[in-house]
């Protein structure tokens, strides 16, 4: 059954993904949390579910000519040196402090949309 269910939560974050770009770590995370998982553990997991999830959302939408390879693969250099740096500041946070981060920037993105929709 927990594999089922992991397997439901996987459509609905790939669903997700592809349709917000959010790569899925935003669902993934907390709901990892939520199960038990350490912050680090979970961070470190839902990079799993995005590189899968990215690669599929990356085909769709790439043979829907959405993708800006250029741009894309630009912001992609930028983050190999920044998710290093991330990687081990995650390590530095305790669970409280983690939690409060994410759920802050997770506020001020949902704030950002509802408010000054583009």
């Amino acid at each position: 059954m927990e594999t089922a269910g992991f397997l439901l939560f996987g459509i609905l974050v790939g669903c997700a993904s592809a349709l917000t770009g959010l790569g899925g770590g935003f669902l993934v995370v907390p709901f990892l949390i939520f199960l038990g998982r350490s912050h680090t553990e979970a961070v470190g997991t839902s990079f799993v579910t995005i590189l899968v999830l990215g690669g599929s959302a990356l085909f769709a939408h790439a043979r829907l000519a959405h993708v800006d390879w250029k741009v894309g693969l630009l912001l992609g250099l930028g983050g190999i040196a920044g998710a290093q740096v991330g990687a081990r500041l995650v390590d530095r946070l305790d669970p409280t402090t983690f939690s409060r981060i994410f759920a802050a920037l997770l506020l001020v993105l949902a704030l950002r949309m509802l408010f000054w929709p583009k």
